[in-house]
């Protein structure tokens, strides 16, 4: 018999952008909703570096917050050739910094100014070890010579894998994998190698870009991939293992920055981040595993405590928004306009 409403603690997203400005203003609501902290991206223009920069978000973001909200935002420090182990450490056992984000240099949204070359950072790297930081990770290599669809598993090979060698101790989260390569990679690690996934890498392949014409609005970095990964990601995300756990990346554009010739990377799944989840373990028969996922792997690996608050999903059909406006732009939401069978009940 299948249920109609599910119970958990209160979860926490992992991976999120909630830009600045009007944006940061309209977007932010649909993730205070539901969310009781969340990890949040430092790309912005100007990066945060600075443990200064990172207090000051903080308080944009508190200020925009609804009233009676209940949300935490858990601030990152963006790493670049030139980023000092001091201020890393300050900033990190000030509470300011709960994580570092490598951007390779050119993979993804404002990622311009990220790490060239990983040997630069290498002094940052272990002071991150000794200190217990957690090194977040964006897995794709940008060399052009490397097919699009193969960053992710040249960054594992290249990259982290030579990394982990070298400090075996370093806390790493593989954020939004895409691959079988990654799920295989974070399981063989040890425990302090995790991964977070996506709502939309665990809905679509990369047929979805190409489905009747170019869909820029299913246009993501690292891009979705073949059913193969999709199905491995699936597999892992409900599996329950503690070393997997939920990252929205939910990333907003407008509409117009999406559909322009060289449009931007990135999908808005926030308006339906859980309920998306929630389809996804249905149809897995593994809703059970849900709460794990959702709202005690990853503060277990964060080293904080779980939500002791609980929200409630309910069987029940509704239509994902078509737009969210901000200001005179709008955004368009992951799925926008679909159904989906779970709702969050307030």
């Amino acid at each position: 018999m299948a249920r109609d409403s599910l119970t958990l603690r209160r979860p926490d997203d992992w991976h999120l952008h909630l830009r600045d400005g009007a944006m940061l203003k309209a977007v932010l609501p649909f993730t205070a909703r539901v969310f009781g902290r969340a990890i949040v991206m430092p790309n912005l223009v100007p990066s945060v570096t600075r443990v200064s920069a990172a207090e000051a978000y903080r308080k944009r973001i508190l200020k925009a917050l609804p009233r009676g909200a209940q949300f935490k935002p858990l601030m990152t420090a963006y790493l670049t050739d030139a980023t000092a182990p001091d201020e890393i450490e300050r900033g990190f056992k000030s509470g300011v910094f709960a994580a570092a984000k490598l951007y390779p240099a050119h993979a993804t949204t404002n990622s311009a100014f990220g790490v060239t070359d990983i040997a630069r950072i290498d002094k940052v790297l272990e002071r991150m070890a000794r200190i217990g930081m957690p090194l977040l990770v964006h897995g794709e290599v940008t060399d052009p010579a490397v097919d699009v669809f193969d960053r992710e598993a040249v960054f594992i090979e290249r990259v982290l894998a030579p990394l982990l060698k070298r400090l075996p101790a370093l806390k790493v989260v593989f954020e939004h994998a895409t691959t079988r390569d990654a799920i295989e990679f974070v399981r063989a690690a040890g425990p302090n190698v995790a991964a977070t996934i996506t709502p939309h890498h665990l809905t679509i392949s990369r047929n979805a870009l190409f489905q009747g014409g170019l869909r820029p609005h299913m246009y993501c970095l690292p891009v979705a991939k073949r059913e193969a990964h999709r199905l491995a990601l699936r597999k892992a995300a409900t599996s329950g293992e503690a070393k997997f756990f939920l990252g929205t990346d939910s990333a907003p554009h407008p509409i117009a920055d999406k559909e322009k010739d060289c449009g931007c990377a990135g999908i808005f799944c926030a308006p339906a981040a859980l309920e998306i989840y929630a389809r996804v373990f249905d149809e897995e028969n593994a809703l059970d595993t849900l709460e794990a996922f959702a709202s005690v792997n990853g503060p277990r690996f964060y080293g904080l405590p779980p939500n002791d608050e609980r929200v409630t999903l309910k069987r029940k059909t509704w239509k994902v928004p078509a737009k969210v406006k901000v200001g005179a732009d709008a955004v368009k939401p992951f799925l926008a306009g679909e159904e989906l069978a779970w709702k969050l009940a307030r």
